[in-house]
């Protein structure tokens, strides 16, 4: 029991829960796990009813400024009507300019299950620069730069922070930062890729993106879900494993999802009792040309936006019951994740 021990007390944010299953899935039990999950959350969609109040994020939208550029989000749902300010922007915080460098917005992206609500977040990649950090656990336990939280120079200055990735074990794809691998990077493999610039590109790599002298840091996770602007086929399918475990693809769960639309912006998706297919199109819908899944699961998925107030940063979550605490990466975390800073 020394080893379950330790995951307990490793270092790191992380629930009881996490640490147990973590460690149920390291110590021979993976599989039955994968089963118990693939069986509950196929067999637990959301509810066929609307979502509730406290479901649905309550910023009023303000005047989008002249001149920016961004997709129509449409509002369909089984009873035609759409919720209050639903597929609307509300600007966030404003780059140096005085122009917004990220908006949000929410619909209901499944017409069967109008219960459901994605957040989209929408980030001007030419007001913001964005950074990888390596946690306590993930991608390994090798020694990284900092310690796996934002850096404290960085906190005054944040846009937004996110999640990863799916665990190193349960993908093939490699991680790079800062010249330094964690495992090597496979052909094919949807990656995040960060260059000198503070640009994230996403697409297969050695197809759509590659190393090169300018790139800082690759975080891979299994293959695109959205390619030249449309769901990739076969999501609901899964042959060879190539979005995880089997079925994996059909549960209905928290996910997220990572894109870039034509104008260069990165389009970030979230929200709870999804499928692949659910995630696909709505990053689909917000834009996203080339897109990629991130991490799954209650617990998992995190996304905040940063407005500074005097000497500090306040975060706002992207939807209200979306899990873990706002601030979660300012301490150091288990897990890989990504911030973006103010250019």
């Amino acid at each position: 029991m020394g080893s379950y021990a330790k995951a307990l007390t490793y270092p790191g944010n992380a629930t009881f829960a996490d640490r147990s299953v973590g460690w149920l899935r390291d110590n021979g039990a993976n599989d039955i796990v994968n089963t118990i999950e693939n069986w509950y959350y196929t067999n637990n969609a959301p509810s066929a009813a609307a979502p509730p109040p406290e479901a649905i994020p309550k910023a009023l939208p303000t005047a989008v400024p002249n001149g920016a550029t961004l997709p129509v989000l449409t509002t369909k749902t089984t009873s035609g009507k759409s919720l209050p300010n639903e597929g609307r922007w509300v600007p966030g915080p404003l780059d140096l300019r005085g122009k917004p460098a990220l908006y949000t917005s929410f619909i209901q992206p499944d017409k069967t299950h109008p219960s459901v609500i994605a957040g989209v977040a929408l980030i001007r990649q030419s007001a913001s620069s964005a950074h990888l950090v390596a946690g306590t656990r993930q991608p390994d336990t090798n020694t990284w730069p900092g310690n796996a939280a934002i850096p404290a120079n960085d906190v005054s200055h944040l846009l937004a922070t996110f999640n990863s990735g799916f665990k190193a074990k349960d993908i093939s794809g490699g991680f790079y930062l800062n010249g330094q691998y964690s495992r090597d990077l496979i052909d094919g493999q949807a990656s995040a890729v960060i260059t000198t610039d503070g640009r994230i590109r996403i697409g297969a790599w050695n197809q759509d993106v590659w190393m090169t002298p300018g790139v800082t840091a690759v975080r891979q996770n299994l293959h695109l879900i959205v390619a030249n602007g449309h769901p990739e086929p076969g999501l609901t399918n899964n042959a060879d494993g190539t979005w995880g475990s089997a079925k994996n693809q059909l549960q209905y769960t928290w996910r997220s999802g990572l894109g870039i639309d034509s104008n260069g912006n990165l389009i970030y998706v979230a929200g709870g009792g999804l499928t692949l297919e659910t995630l696909a199109k709505t990053l689909a819908q917000a834009g996203a040309i080339q897109g990629m899944e991130l991490d799954i699961h209650y617990g998992q998925v995190n996304f905040s936006s940063w407005k500074s107030e005097g000497t500090t940063a306040v975060p706002t979550q992207l939807l209200p019951d979306m899990p873990n605490s706002a601030d979660r990466y300012l301490n150091p975390d288990q897990r890989d994740f990504f911030y973006l800073t103010l250019k």
